[in-house]
């Protein structure tokens, strides 16, 4: 096996859906996530990426779902089974702390917020395309919610563009260990040229060298 590389000049973290109704006691969709996520320590090995990122300095982006506000979805002829979901439960409310960042992920000075996306795929309907290019990214490492909805969907779509595409397995986390086994070991191998775990993703960016 290949081992792990990135190039800071054209490589950017991407940090999906780190919203407190995700990844925070009290977040209405945590109850969901809550035994995934502790069993891979998600969320701290999603902090442990960024923050390996921010110390090499390589570019952060944030693909973050459309938060909820009153009406949305009211007036469409159709609307996806998952975007009734999140319409009934209010998810990532605009306004309330479950819409709000988990602290330790809130951007900061310089890092990227993409436009929100409406369904699952970061790049659908949203700027993160047009952010990444403007910014020379041909890289993209993937963390964040959730393995089978936004982080397939957003690195499948990555793939389309033309991307290359590393996935930290344990920095994501599902709704069971079935879906997690078929977004990571039956789907996103045709997508992503790496799958790999924190470990080995923290120690191949603090070897990064800018070209």
């Amino acid at each position: 096996m290949t081992e792990l590389s990135f190039d800071r000049s054209n490589t950017g973290l991407l940090v999906v859906d780190p919203y407190n109704d995700f990844i925070s006691e009290g977040g209405k969709i945590w109850p969901r996530i809550k035994a995934v996520a502790e069993a891979n320590n998600c969320v701290p090995h999603m902090l442990e990426v960024l923050t390996a990122a921010r110390e090499a300095k390589l570019r952060v982006f944030f693909a973050m779902h459309h938060r909820y506000r009153a009406g949305d979805y009211e007036n469409w002829k159709y609307v996806a089974p998952i975007q009734r979901a999140a319409w009934h439960r209010k998810s990532f409310e605009f306004g309330t702390w479950g819409g709000e960042f988990r602290a330790e992920f809130a951007p900061v000075a310089g890092e990227v917020v993409a436009s929100e996306h409406w369904c699952s795929s970061g790049f659908a309907n949203t700027d993160l395309d047009l952010e990444l290019k403007r910014h020379g990214i041909q890289r993209v490492i993937v963390i964040g919610l959730v393995a089978h909805t936004c982080i397939e969907a957003t690195v499948r779509y990555a793939a389309e563009l033309g991307y290359d595409v590393t996935v930290v397995n344990d920095a994501v986390a599902d709704y069971s260990s079935e879906m997690m086994h078929a977004a990571l070991e039956v789907n996103l191998p045709s997508y992503a040229s790496a799958i790999v775990d924190t470990k080995e993703t923290v120690a191949a960016i603090a070897l990064t060298q800018a070209v």
